[in-house]
């Protein structure tokens, strides 16, 4: 392990489904000034297996060359590192670069893996109205419907639940888009205490310096103003137990019954629909030779193609 002066013992994790107001809230912590904050950090997870062990170092160095969140940290790579030292480092450099105290990252998924390598890591959970997340999928271009845009929900909440089995209590802090949308300065404020740190209006300071927009209780149950009937009995059919227990009241539409030719109907519309969102944004010629490339073609085709789909989603984003 490091010199103990970069180990980071006590990280914290902003955990939820994507589409669940993860960014926002990333964006609020990190405009703190004391706490730094790194974007969708799973690629410090994706290849630790669920039993803790770690993938191959040469392997992973050779992934993080066409992985487009890694490669726009910019962070260095120092090869004398093993894989939690290496993974550590990565949050050292954030914290370094911003020259705050405390340090957290994103993670969307496998988020129970982090404490193969932090035991004593710490989480923030935030969770948003299910229906509304579905609906937010299926705008990103991620899913064809409803039906699939939950299930990325569900794996989170799914998850989560089996973290807070072995994350005790003081290591935990659990919020809603929601109350973060409706009372952001009040929700704020704990999430600070819970950091060990005061609440900064400068946390707001996000609006000058991003797309996204001071809180506004409009973007909060879009689902009853913009979601047909059935899609909502889709996602209430799929999860609405789960929905129940998070604190969701259901729509009161009556129950919907999902046949087998249906579900097969869904994953076809499932699969039109992310085709669709692909072409959109890369395009048919780049789109096809990706397919191919990785059907027939060399390692270094699938990069060059990898790092190009990389460039068009940068470019995006500005």
């Amino acid at each position: 392990m490091q010199d103990n002066s970069h180990w980071i013992s006590e990280p914290t994790f902003l955990v939820g489904a994507e589409r669940s107001g993860t960014t926002v809230l990333r964006l609020m912590l990190g405009h703190h000034p004391k706490i730094a904050w790194c974007n969708e950090f799973e690629y410090a997870v994706d290849l630790l297996s669920d039993q803790g062990q770690c993938p191959d170092l040469n392997q992973y160095y050779e992934w993080l060359e066409t992985h487009r969140i890694f490669r726009a940290t910019g962070f260095e790579i120092d090869r004398s590192l093993n894989y939690p030292e290496l993974i550590n480092s990565f949050l050292v450099q954030q914290r370094d670069l911003e020259g705050k105290s405390i340090v957290g990252a994103t993670v969307h998924r496998h988020f129970d893996r982090v404490l193969h390598i932090w035991p004593d890591a710490r989480y923030i959970h935030i969770i948003r109205d299910a229906r509304d997340v579905a609906r937010s999928c299926i705008g990103m271009g991620w899913v064809g419907n409803v039906w699939y845009g939950v299930e990325r929900w569900r794996q989170a909440e799914q998850l989560w639940n089996q973290v807070k089995q072995i994350v005790p209590e003081n290591r935990r802090c659990e919020l809603s888009y929601e109350e973060l949308i409706a009372e952001p300065v009040l929700t704020l404020t704990r999430v600070c205490e819970f950091l060990g740190v005061g609440y900064d209006e400068e946390m707001f300071d996000y609006t000058k310096n991003s797309r996204y927009e001071f809180p506004d209780p409009k973007y909060i149950a879009q689902w009853k103003r913009k979601m047909s009937e059935r899609d909502v009995q889709l996602v209430e059919k799929k999860i609405g137990n789960l929905l129940v227990e998070r604190g969701y009241e259901l729509s009161g539409y009556p129950p919907i019954n999902v046949t087998p030719m249906m579900e097969k109907q869904l994953k076809i519309e499932n699969w039109w629909g992310r085709l669709q969102g692909r072409v959109e944004r890369l395009g048919w010629p780049l789109v096809i030779e990706y397919y191919i490339a990785r059907k027939l073609g060399s390692k270094e085709w699938q990069k060059k193609v990898k790092l190009q789909i990389n460039a068009v989603y940068q470019s995006r984003l500005k």
